[in-house]
């Protein structure tokens, strides 16, 4: 065999190898992400029904449990943060993450409007901001940052609820609520104690769209704790 032949042979050799690796490769990631997906898939639907459970609880309970407080806003949060970690991952425009965006969004409204009808029935007044986005490219420059002092301001703040919405999801139910609460596609978007405000500058100008001394009353109180225990 002629050098040129076994040059060529080596090259066939390697661009095979190199294919298969690449199709393997390829192959391996598909399957994990079908299994990232199933496992979310199926977390995602048992918390469902728990959070379900805990609705029709929740609606009959006597309102001095209710004030007290519950788990409930704080088991939709950590299914946010399950799905916005896959969503990370696979990109904002995966057809499974989007379906599985509009079961959360659900899930969040559901959430919003027990919380105004126990807020009604038994005389509490929690704090509710609740936040529009687009990923839209181009089209919300401030929302990472105002994603991120919502986290902050609900992380020191735990009764703060925050619902956080991607304003052009496709889905019935969120275009009726946009509509209700009459929210423009201008992003950021919030409505705070069903006060709407556009845009996001800095925290400190944030805070100011919220009730007057509701960040110094829970400082105060998560101040106090601590002295407390330090004690």
């Amino acid at each position: 065999m002629s050098l040129n032949a076994r040059n060529a042979l080596w090259a066939l050799l390697i661009t095979v190898l190199i294919t298969g690796t690449v199709i393997y490769a390829v192959n391996y990631l598909d399957e994990q992400r079908v299994a990232q997906l199933d496992d979310l898939q199926t977390r995602l639907a048992t918390d469902t029904l728990s959070v379900e459970t805990q609705f029709a609880l929740l609606e009959s309970a006597p309102c001095a449990d209710v004030s007290e407080g519950n788990t409930l806003s704080q088991e939709v949060s950590s299914l946010g943060d399950k799905l916005s970690v896959t969503e990370t991952r696979l990109g904002t425009d995966d057809a499974q993450v989007l379906e599985l965006k509009k079961q959360y969004t659900l899930l969040q409204i559901r959430d919003y409007l027990l919380t105004k009808r126990l807020s009604t029935a038994c005389h509490i007044d929690p704090t509710v901001a609740l936040y529009f986005y687009s990923n839209t490219a181009g089209s919300c420059a401030d929302c990472d940052r105002a994603a991120y002092a919502l986290s902050y301001l609900h992380e020191t703040n735990p009764k703060l609820r925050v619902y956080a919405f991607d304003y052009n999801l496709d889905l019935g139910a969120l275009k009726t609520l946009i509509a209700v609460e009459k929210v423009d596609p201008k992003f950021p978007a919030f409505v705070i104690n069903g006060k709407r405000t556009y845009g996001f500058t800095t925290l400190d100008d944030f805070k100011l769209q919220f009730p007057k001394d509701f960040f110094a009353t829970t400082t105060a109180t998560s101040t106090a704790a601590t002295t407390t225990k330090k004690k």
